[in-house]
């Protein structure tokens, strides 16, 4: 019986990978006829690195994998929490139990998706160097993250090396979106030249959010990313995309915009983002977390550190991604590279001070 369920089993896995399998599972949308089968195509060949994969990623990433395209590097520095579940829709229970790397646990639930498509998790904050150490050039970025710092290195990285990025925000019912074309259309810093702060722009864990809000969002991400990967990018949507999901006003904003003429990095392309130094020390957006990773040419013996600390009789728990403990009022999420989350702790300077008691000095 059991030989039986495996020859069933393979059988299965064969009809599902096989080449008339994968256009049978694109059929309905390689029907539309702008996209075509030759659109469908070239989605399957495409890469998209998705920075962030909270609200917004998490919707972006399903929608990717499932157009079909063929490779999807998942990029996020932070773990599954309870209150993740409302609006981040890869995650569940379990993972927060085990406090998953949400790279990972995106990555887990769309290998269930699609077997097939090259799923790449990394579980690190986005950085100049990110781009570097994946092992092609994607195609398209696509932003899903909750701070403007990173979002203007995104953008910067991507007039620089010319990839096309979708930028994307939301805040309670309102949302954000719009397509930059490096060469072709206006950036973000040609649309907000300084990035806000968290006190004027605002945060979930002040303003809320509502999940239908991110939905909002991501549709039109994802239709100009599906635009840009079949190579159609006349039909890109110019302009900003606008949408209040509970006063039930949408529209697109500046469509006649044009690149800033005092716009560093379209007009002189000198890339403010990518001359700034990285913190050692990072707060979460609108939490009670601080990042900590070890200062540059710190290297951490992550083996010596945690017999050090289970020697001194600290209850840790091991899960295959990180350690986990807590102390002096707050919990620690250690990475194998010495990367720290520190959770429970608002104050940069408070958190360096535990992290150099309970990690290791800098």
């Amino acid at each position: 019986m059991e030989e039986l369920h495996q020859e069933q089993r393979r059988l299965l896995q064969e009809e599902l990978s096989g080449e008339d399998a994968r256009r049978r599972r694109f059929s309905r949308q390689a029907r539309f006829a702008p996209l075509g089968e030759a659109g469908q195509q070239r989605l399957s060949r495409a890469g998209v690195a998705i920075v962030g994969i909270g609200a917004l990623g998490t919707n972006l990433a399903s929608t990717m994998v499932r157009a079909g395209v063929g490779t999807v590097w998942l990029i996020d520095r932070d773990v599954v929490e309870l209150h993740n579940l409302p609006r981040q829709v890869l995650f569940d229970e379990e993972d927060v139990t085990r406090g998953t790397p949400k790279a990972v646990a995106a990555l887990h639930h769309l290998k269930r998706v699609d077997s097939q498509c090259q799923l790449i998790a990394v579980v690190d904050e986005f950085r100049a160097s990110t781009l570097d150490d994946l092992r092609a050039a994607p195609d398209l970025i696509l932003d899903g993250t909750d701070n403007f710092a990173t979002r203007y290195l995104i953008n910067d990285l991507a007039l620089q090396r010319e990839i096309p990025w979708i930028y994307g925000a939301a805040l309670g019912s309102e949302g954000m979106a719009m397509a930059i074309l490096p060469g072709r259309t206006p950036c973000l810093r040609c649309i907000l030249h300084e990035p806000p702060t968290n006190s004027e722009a605002g945060t979930c864990e002040t303003e809320g959010i509502l999940a239908p809000t991110i939905g909002m969002v991501t549709a039109f991400q994802s239709a100009q990313a599906l635009k840009i990967l079949s190579g159609q990018l006349d039909s890109v949507a110019r302009g900003v995309f606008v949408a209040d999901v509970w006063r039930d006003h949408y529209g697109m904003q500046l469509q006649n915009a044009t690149v800033a003429s005092d716009c560093p990095s379209c007009q002189t392309r000198t890339f403010p983002a990518l001359s700034s130094q990285d913190d050692v020390t990072v707060s979460l957006c609108g939490r009670d977390a601080v990042q900590v990773r070890p200062g540059k040419g710190q290297a951490f013996d992550h083996a010596a550190w945690l017999a050090r600390l289970l020697s001194a009789g600290t209850s840790v728990e091991q899960t295959p991604h990180l350690v986990r403990f807590v102390a002096d009022g707050s919990r620690f999420s250690v990475f194998p590279d010495g990367r720290a989350l520190l959770f429970g702790v608002a104050d940069p300077k408070r958190a360096l001070s535990l992290y150099d008691r309970w990690v290791g000095g800098r």
